[in-house]
């Protein structure tokens, strides 16, 4: 792989990390994990095809500027959807408290 293919793909990781921040900013959270799934192939595509090299510096420079951009986008992602997970959390554990109590206890039945 030489350098432009290496840099459009974290272009490519970079487009998607944007994407997926606009769909945790409006909670759509189907959105978010379709588009996770896509970047999680990506960077594996990544970590499968880059080869260490030495990379012109304006090259190597673009490269630490998109890593830069993407873990800046993934902070923001997690600081929306852990939030978001801790209700999930919450809601579950309440749905299996309900549920163990039914069946320790029975279902009410009204005389």
């Amino acid at each position: 792989m030489n350098s432009l293919e290496l840099i459009s793909l974290y272009k490519n990781v970079a487009t998607l990390t944007n994407d997926m921040l606009e769909a945790a900013r409006n909670e759509d959270w189907d959105k978010l994990t379709q588009l996770e799934t896509t970047c999680t192939s990506k960077v594996q595509c990544i970590r499968e095809s880059e080869i260490p090299m030495d990379l012109p510096v304006e090259v190597r420079d673009e490269k630490i500027r998109i890593i830069k951009d993407i873990l800046a986008k993934d902070r923001e992602i997690r600081d929306l959807t852990e939030p978001w997970m801790a209700k999930l959390s919450d809601l579950m554990k309440n749905s299996n408290t309900s549920r163990k109590l039914s069946r320790a206890y029975g279902a009410t039945s009204s005389a």
